[in-house]
């Protein structure tokens, strides 16, 4: 049960997360938000990203082993950039029309699901 609670969390954090790192590419085609100044831009960036740290922190606190968690760190670790990469991919595809996933994306994602893999492998 831990581990899902910690990948739900997990999920949550990187929304967020990618919404404080890229959703300002999307916002700009917003009247109102073009003609922020970067340092507004950039706290409200800031303003989105500590929502995900209400979620990164609790994540990892449940998640780690030494907390009685499922997970190593390095478990955690590369548990987190598979689904950053997940929720980016579908926050490119959907929020921005001109992204297309390719082949060689496809490829890239094979390789982290191995890093999953293997970082699980005793």
């Amino acid at each position: 049960m831990k581990a899902l609670y910690t990948i739900g969390l997990l999920v949550l954090s990187n929304t967020f997360m990618t919404f404080a790192w890229y959703g300002h590419l999307k916002f700009k085609e917003y009247k109102w938000f073009e003609s922020l100044p970067l340092i507004v831009v950039i706290l409200i960036s800031w303003g989105i990203a500590l929502f995900e740290y209400f979620f990164q922190v609790p994540a990892n606190r449940i998640g780690f082993k030494d907390n009685g968690g499922p997970f190593t760190l390095f478990q955690l670790k590369v548990i987190q950039e598979a689904i950053t990469l997940i929720v980016f991919t579908l926050f490119a595809v959907f929020a921005f029309k001109t992204e297309t996933f390719r082949f060689n994306h496809l490829i890239a994602f094979v390789f982290i699901i191995l890093a999953v893999y293997f970082v699980f492998k005793e």
